[in-house]
């Protein structure tokens, strides 16, 4: 299969460097230590949810990583990715690496673009140091998805590509919602919620049978 390549303009905004990934580890141990004290939230639906939102919070007892499900839907399959990419618990014996390749078996199978997405998943995930901090509160993750869509400027870049640049069946997603962790501070249930955006690359029908992972943008630096 030929190697694909993403337009310029897209490519740019998959480029992290470490001084950004050092800022989004400090913003999330800074909001977990600082949260106001509150009961565990169970993640449970409320009337001001929108329609289509994921509420369901992980089970703090989760044996496993998160599976993502295969689906030949793209949407589907967008939303399950998201929450797996959110969806960790200190409390168990796995760690970043373990969650990071729920990802990346779910990636392109020609392997073209299994180094990059292993690149962009390891930007959402705390670092060994931060997860060793993280695992004293016994902090857990997971993400209140608000919406999903095929971003306008998606359309663009598909009008401005040269013939073979994208597979067929590829599609952006742009997800917001709201990343909740929940730990202990000392013998205080602490919890805090930090507003998210991303975009989702994948590629489904014709190209594969079952939707797959391609590439993620920066962290709130979504297409839109």
């Amino acid at each position: 299969m030929p190697q694909t390549r993403f337009p310029r303009r897209l490519m740019i905004l998959l480029i992290v460097g470490a001084a950004v990934l050092a800022v989004l580890v400090g913003v999330g141990l800074y909001g977990l230590l600082l949260a106001p004290r509150s009961e565990p939230s169970p993640g449970g639906s409320s009337a001001s949810d929108p329609p289509g939102a994921s509420t369901s919070a992980p089970s703090p007892t989760s044996s496993a990583p998160p599976v993502v499900r295969e689906s030949d839907d793209p949407e589907t399959f967008a939303r399950a990715l998201a929450n797996a990419l959110f969806t960790w618990d200190t409390a168990t014996e796995f760690g970043p690496t373990d969650y990071a390749q729920v990802i990346v078996d779910v990636g392109d199978p020609s392997g073209n673009e299994t180094a990059g997405l292993a690149s962009d998943v390891r930007t959402y995930l705390p670092t060994a140091d931060a997860w060793a901090q993280l695992r004293t509160m016994q902090t857990r993750q997971w993400l209140d998805i608000n919406d999903v869509f095929v971003p306008d400027e998606w359309a663009t870049a598909l009008e401005q590509a040269s013939e073979g640049q994208i597979l067929p069946g590829t599609v952006a997603y742009t997800i917001t919602g709201v990343r909740q962790r929940e730990g202990i501070h000392g013998t205080e249930p602490v919890s805090s919620s930090h507003d998210v955006a991303f975009t989702v690359f994948i590629t489904c029908e014709p190209t594969f049978d079952t939707c797959r992972a391609l590439r993620l943008s920066e962290l709130d630096n979504p297409l839109r």
